[in-house]
This record gives structure tokens, C-alpha cells and sequence, in this order.
């Protein structure tokens, strides 16, 4: 089985694999979640990438050609279906069927192909009607699978021996859970997601959900922020001031604090900090801790009156207040939206 990785300069192979009726889509959207993974957060946030290790996704088919798609939009295949190496990772995406299509016999050479790269250790996976692919290639027989709804009565014509869940999101299945479906073409993005979590960790899951806004936007955009890097500068007492709050910033009194430590009278400090960083000193603080309480949030079962006080705040009144203003939600609601994430399918 492929597990995460300690080096992150390792890689793994995803081949998202374009038959003649497959849609751009969804095969874009995994090529951009998946290609930028372990690459983005660092440029966005200052914070060293967590990522165990990095894809490499490519499109592939027979021919290696460009290919036109249902939808119209030629589909930009970059290589042909057994040009090396071997993939780590084989995704097949949303098809265009007509409701009457009969998938026997259909795909045969990139069926054989996609059986030998599973029995080589390949993770297989699909989303929506991708997975008629995969049960005409025999990889669902007697597992458990999952397609769009509206697929569910062609499985049950030909594909009977699949124990078919069109109710799931996401099946993992199979020995190691080398067999992921899908459901419908929208659950790409559950499938990148889950694929990031799975090999490169759960703290970079969560970070591209942020990055990509990914999950549920009921609360708008800001519970998906982060705290921006700091503009770079060369004013050295500010500097001292920073690297002293970053393991201080639930001290009391922190402005204060980081004025003595820079050496230079209150306005005067808070003046050369916002010139230098951006922020003023009271928003530097509180967007530090915020960050640290949503950490904990996302890692820990941590009661949130106790989270409140670890990171400096003596009210937790006044940090619900301050978290649902500037996160966007309550601290409840913003662990159930990333706390789980990848949970419960390991």
C-alpha cells in the first residue's frame, strides 16, 4: 500500500485517465487541487509547507492526443496511457452516456491497462459515472462502490455482483482501500481532498480546503482565511518585536510587551510596525492567536473555553466574539467543519 511519506520532495504519480466520453471538468479541477499540494501554502501564509509528500498529476489517454469532450472543450492530454511511469494513483471522471448506453465491451484496451497498474499497487478511483468504468474493468465485483444516483439502474442491469451505495459520498474499498468511488461529479473535489489527506497528510488537507474554499460555504469565505505573510522588511526592531510574540502571543499586555522589546516608545512602535508588517500590534496579536486557536481547534478535543485561555484570552465571552468576527463562525462551528477532516475512512 502507498502511505504518507517523511520526505516531502517525493512524489507520486496521478494519472487522471481521459476516455472518449469523459468530461473537462472535474479532471481540471483534480489536476490544479492535486498539482498544487505541498506547494501553496507557504507563498500565501510565510508558514513552512506539512505536506509529506508532493503529485504529480498528468492527463493521459490512448493516444496521447488532445481530445475533444462531450461538454466541447478539447481536453489538453499530456501524454499517452503506458508512457512511464508507472502511476501511484489512476482517477477516471464523469462520463457522457446516453441513458440507453451498454458499457460492456466499451474501453477495452484502457480497461486491461487500468487492471494491470491496480495489481502493480495502484490506488484506483472514480467519480460519478467514472466507476462503469472501473466495474467494467472487474475492480468492483463483490466491493462496495458508490456513482451517481442517476447510474445506479445501469449497475444493476449489468454490474450486479457490486455492492453499489449510491447514498456515499466517498466508498474507500478493497484491500488497503486501493478501490475509492465517488458520487457525483462534484465530489472531485472530496476525492482531492481526501487523496491530499490520505498521502499527504490531514494538515495539508485542511490547508488546500482553505486555499480552494472547499467544503460547506454556508458561513461565507472567511472560516476558509488564513493569517497573510507579513510584508518583508528590514527594520530590525520590529523584527525583534515579531520573533518575541510568536512564542509570547498569549502573554498580557502584548503590545506593550513588544514595544520594551523593540526599544521604542508605544506610538512610536506601533507607527514602525503597521509601516513595516501591515497590521497594527493589536491586530498582529489577535490574528496570531486566532490562527493558534484554530489549530487547536482542527487537532485537538480541547473544550473551547479552555483553547480560549491557551491562547490568551481570560474571557471566553469575549474570544467567541472576537473569533465569529473575524473567522466568520462560532469556535464550535469551525471545528466541525475541519476537525474531521479525512476521518473515517482509514
Amino acid at each position: 500500500m502507498i502511505g504518507p511519506m517523511s520526505d516531502p520532495t517525493r512524489t507520486l504519480t496521478v494519472n487522471l485517465l481521459v476516455l472518449p466520453e469523459s468530461f473537462p471538468g472535474a479532471l481540471y479541477c483534480l489536476h490544479e487541487l492535486l498539482g498544487q499540494a505541498g506547494r501553496t501554502w507557504e507563498p500565501i501564509t510565510g508558514e513552512p509547507e506539512a505536506a509529506t509528500c508532493r503529485f504529480v498529476p498528468r492527463m493521459v489517454s490512448v493516444t496521447g492526443t488532445p481530445a475533444p469532450s462531450p461538454a466541447g472543450p478539447v481536453i489538453a492530454v499530456e501524454a499517452p496511457l503506458h508512457a512511464p511511469p508507472d502511476p501511484d494513483i489512476v482517477i477516471v471522471t464523469d462520463l457522457g452516456l446516453p441513458a440507453d448506453f451498454d458499457p460492456r465491451g466499451q474501453w477495452a484496451e484502457e480497461a486491461g491497462w487500468l487492471r494491470r497498474m491496480h495489481a502493480g499497487g495502484a490506488v484506483v478511483c472514480s467519480i460519478c459515472s467514472g466507476s462503469l468504468f472501473l466495474a467494467e474493468a472487474g475492480l468492483l465485483d463483490g466491493i462496495e462502490a458508490t456513482t451517481h444516483w442517476a447510474v445506479a439502474p445501469l449497475f444493476r442491469d449489468y454490474y450486479p455482483s457490486v455492492k453499489l451505495r449510491p447514498e456515499r459520498i466517498l466508498c474507500p474499498a478493497g484491500p488497503e482501500h486501493r478501490i475509492v468511488t465517488a458520487g457525483g461529479a462534484s465530489t472531485w473535489s472530496e476525492l482531492g481532498l481526501y487523496l491530499v489527506a490520505r498521502f499527504a497528510g490531514e494538515t495539508e488537507a485542511r490547508r488546500m480546503a482553505k486555499v480552494f474554499v472547499l467544503g460547506d460555504k454556508s458561513d461565507g469565505q472567511l472560516p476558509f482565511a488564513a493569517m497573510a505573510r507579513p510584508r518583508q522588511h528590514e527594520d530590525a526592531a520590529i523584527e525583534r518585536a515579531q520573533i518575541w510574540i510568536a512564542d509570547n502571543y498569549a502573554a498580557e499586555s502584548p503590545v506593550t510587551r513588544m514595544s520594551e522589546v523593540a526599544g521604542l516608545p508605544e506610538r512610536t512602535f506601533s507607527r514602525r510596525f503597521r509601516k513595516a508588517t501591515g497590521y497594527s500590534p493589536v491586530e498582529y496579536v489577535q490574528a496570531l492567536r486566532l490562527e493558534e486557536a484554530k489549530q487547536m481547534l482542527e487537532t485537538t478535543a480541547i473544550a473551547v473555553d479552555s483553547v480560549a485561555e491557551a491562547v490568551g484570552y481570560a474571557d471566553p465571552v469575549h474570544f467567541r466574539r472576537i473569533f465569529k468576527r473575524d473567522v466568520g463562525t462560532t469556535p464550535t462551528r469551525y471545528r466541525q467543519m475541519f476537525a474531521t477532516m479525512g476521518a473515517g475512512f482509514f
